[in-house]
């Protein structure tokens, strides 16, 4: 990888065909130029392993070890194979890479149960002799809970239970759903339906109190009865969105929150049903981890999904690192897209 000393602002500069000012402009994110034109040269910035000196004072102020440094292989354990989780993994793969270490996604076979056979996975694929782990989200609880205990380096890219002693990052669903609920708000909503199965994980839980703190907070206090919204699990997909609709024809709503991604698609769907107009009729706030091909322009919070998986990759090497630190829970929250799906009322 191209060290700092064999790159210059002007090598970027000339590559990329802008001036040296914009460059550095772009590096130290000061404004005065197009988000697009930030990222492409923050990303052969990268490509090229061009550090700013404040980069560098960062990484040693963080206690993070980089350049030159032993090389590290890590483990990535993933349910499925979904964008999702590839995003997750671009992330860590990627600052691993900058930082001179390797990471491989292991998938968790379906059905896979605890005791021995869970055991007898962890030997066939040498899990426990990784440098380290990445646990991603959607993982079983009893598996959680076993990878946590293993002794050796791990860290959550999810909410931690409440007593684990682990490094943990997550995009900050509900700051999310408070920014939603700001958002709506501020166009004159006050009748809002919350949409997605509360249950399934930590994250679709504090989605759901966000949204009652909220409404608390707006005094909109009719929106915290739970019997109100779509919170239950959508076992059957057709008997799922008869209730959505029964709920939209009702007339009362006037905004989803379409509280995580591809829920959004069951909402388009529903409107399609009762001839609703996205945003005319109905707005629509969705909680996707990137553009959806259903609404190109969805007004929706930004999640950070591949930030975190870099940053769970700072948070694994100072852990190797400094190994007596406390643990850390980061949150990273974005900014809110304004799109088009909301409509002022």
């Amino acid at each position: 990888m191209a060290r700092k000393k064999q790159v210059s602002l002007q090598t970027i500069a000339d590559e990329l065909g802008l001036t040296i000012h914009t460059v550095s402009k772009a590096l130290r994110g000061l404004p005065g130029m197009s988000e697009s034109t930030r990222r492409l040269v923050a990303t052969r910035a990268r490509e090229l392993g061009y550090k700013t000196k404040d980069q560098e004072e960062g990484m040693s102020a963080e206690r993070i070890p980089w350049g030159y440094t032993k090389y590290r292989r890590f483990a990535m354990l993933i349910i499925g194979d979904t964008r999702f989780h590839r995003l997750q993994f671009e992330g860590v793969s990627i600052r691993m890479n900058e930082l001179g270490h390797s990471v491989y996604p292991l998938s968790v076979p379906p059905g896979l149960t605890q005791g021995a056979r869970f055991k007898a996975w962890l030997n066939e694929n040498e899990l426990l002799f990784s440098d380290g782990l990445f646990l991603t989200a959607a993982l079983p609880e009893w598996m959680e809970n076993d990878l946590l205990k293993q002794p050796l380096p791990k860290v959550l890219l999810n909410y931690p239970p409440d007593l684990a002693e682990v490094d943990s990052v997550i995009w900050d669903v509900e700051y999310a759903v408070h920014r939603s609920m700001e958002e709506l708000y501020r166009y004159g909503h006050r009748e809002i339906l919350y949409v997605v199965d509360i249950a399934p994980m930590r994250g679709f839980h504090l989605r759901w109190k966000a949204f009652v703190t909220s409404a608390q907070r707006l005094g909109l206090y009719d929106l915290t009865n739970p019997g109100l919204h779509m919170i239950s699990q959508a076992v059957d997909r057709n008997s799922w969105l008869d209730d959505l609709c029964r709920k939209l024809a009702s007339g009362r709503f006037t905004a989803v929150i379409s509280a995580v991604p591809y829920m959004s698609e069951w909402i388009a769907a529903a409107a399609a049903r009762l001839d609703l107009s996205i945003p005319s009729d109905l707005s629509v706030v969705g909680m996707e981890n990137e553009e959806s091909p259903f609404f190109p322009y969805m007004s929706r919070p930004l999640l950070l999904v591949r930030e975190a998986g870099e940053r769970a990759a700072e948070l694994m090497l100072r852990r190797i690192a400094n190994p007596l630190l406390p643990y850390e829970h980061v949150r990273l929250r974005g900014a809110f897209q304004s799109g088009s799906t909301i409509r002022s009322i």
